[in-house]
């Protein structure tokens, strides 16, 4: 693919939005040295060595900005392939402003969400799926994600991606000496040995996409939803599992009446805790919408937490369990538990709890943790996993035409209708990393960053 390279030198904020201790402004372009000269007094940068950190003065309007730290990292060697600078500045918003505007004047221009990072893909210092990773280690939030960004940012997923590419381009390869003597009836490839490199590369695939679910739980956090009938005590569990109030917590039944969502890092892993309103027959119809949504929570979650409380109906319980064995996902996991034991004997369940005993939030709490640890499997190691939708899209989609590979392979399938359906598979592997990406796509991934990165 060829990436266009522009020859303007942008420039922004890199840091967080508003006040702060430290801000730094970066620019990168054929120009970023001397544009930043022309507001720096200290030693000249266009004579310091690449990586080297100097201190300075900052002016603007002839009168001076702020001292500051300039960081000078020389192209190719830098991160977006570019003559780069960094100015470490005191984090007064109307600093920042007055040295954006003064290397505005300069030169510069304002950078584009996501073009630095983009402009890293273009020169090839980065390839699209370690571009991406970028965003996904600025957004990790707790160690699982954090290591699977990293992973994926030092090219674990991409190698794993370009193995797989490079296995297929020799069977295409032979596929296609075929068809250039497709007159002389010559094979070139003995299709026994093709259909087990088929086999062996479709099997790398589906299990790279089957990693899907592992890859989402690290990186967006794993749903759980808590469930049961008014007053059975789902806000409180949440606040208890926060270790902040939440959710309001009363005793009128319906006082859920939407579904309530929050983070929580437990351990290694991050959880994403759904209170839903109560489950019963009402007529009331914003409390019946609470409900459904209740409903749609227990069925797109991996972990379904079902608080029965002490003195909890027969009856109810019973048409409660018959409504989750309807949504809840084959692969997700229903603790039963019993509620408020602290004030009466309850029944055998798959644990008991009391907002009141903290002992048993802490020991659901490590009950969390272990079911978290057989979903993400080995995700959580430095092994490749998905956790992009992006790329499970164009994982499954590879998937679909090395079946069909197989299938012509197996049935004797004219050589140009197997060479089409394999050049599918490495397009779809290709738009994976950036080699085959159309431009409309690059404007969508790199619209999502945030301005500076």
């Amino acid at each position: 693919m060829e990436r266009t390279i522009d020859s303007s030198t942008i420039c922004a904020v890199s840091t967080p939005p508003g006040r702060g201790g430290i801000a730094v402004v970066r620019l990168s372009g054929p120009a970023a040295i001397g544009i930043a000269q022309a507001i720096w007094k200290g030693k000249p940068l266009e004579s310091v060595a690449t990586h080297t950190v100097h201190l300075g003065t900052l002016h603007h309007d002839g009168a001076v900005i702020d001292r500051a730290v300039a960081t000078v990292f020389r192209g190719p060697g830098s991160f977006t392939g570019e003559d780069v600078v960094e100015l470490s500045v005191h984090g007064s918003t109307y600093i920042q402003s007055q040295v954006v505007e003064a290397l505005c004047l300069a030169g510069a221009r304002v950078a584009e969400p996501g073009e630095f990072t983009r402009r890293a893909f273009t020169n090839g210092r980065l390839d699209l799926a370690q571009a991406e990773a970028v965003a996904d280690i600025i957004a990790a939030s707790s160690r699982s994600a954090h290591r699977l960004a990293v992973s994926q940012l030092n090219g674990v997923f991409s190698r794993t991606i370009n193995d797989m590419r490079e296995r297929l381009l020799r069977l295409a390869s032979l596929l296609e000496l075929e068809l250039d003597f497709s007159e002389e009836d010559v094979a070139f490839a003995d299709r026994t040995q093709l259909t087990s490199l088929t086999d062996e590369v479709l099997t790398a695939v589906e299990t790279l996409a089957d990693s899907f679910r592992s890859g989402c739980a690290l990186r967006n956090g794993i749903p759980v939803a808590i469930v049961g009938e008014p007053n059975a005590g789902k806000s409180s569990l949440l606040n208890a599992l926060l270790r902040r109030d939440r959710a309001i917590v009363s005793d009128i039944p319906g006082t859920t009446r939407d579904t309530i969502e929050e983070t929580a890092d437990i351990g290694p892993y991050t959880f994403r805790f759904i209170d839903t309103a109560g489950l019963r027959d009402t007529s009331d119809p914003i409390e019946r919408f609470g409900i459904d949504r209740a409903i749609d929570g227990a069925s797109s979650a991996d972990i379904i937490l079902w608080l029965i409380p002490a003195d909890a109906s027969p009856t109810l319980t019973e048409e409660i369990r018959s409504r989750l064995r309807q949504v809840v996902q084959p692969h997700a996991t229903l603790l039963t538990i019993r509620s408020k034991s602290d004030l009466a004997a309850t029944p055998t369940a798959d644990m008991e709890i009391s907002t009141r005993l903290p002992a048993t939030i802490d020991t659901l709490r490590q009950s969390l943790v272990n079911i978290a640890a057989e979903i993400v499997g080995g995700a959580d190691d430095e092994g490749p996993v998905v956790s992009n939708a992006r790329h499970h899209s164009a994982l499954t989609a590879a998937a679909a035409a090395l079946r069909r590979v197989q299938t012509g392979l197996t049935d004797g399938t004219y050589t140009d209708l197997v060479a089409q359906d394999l050049r599918h598979a490495l397009h779809h592997l290709a738009t994976i990393t950036g080699a085959i990406t159309p431009p409309d796509l690059l404007q969508s991934i790199f619209s999502t960053f945030c301005i500076g990165k």
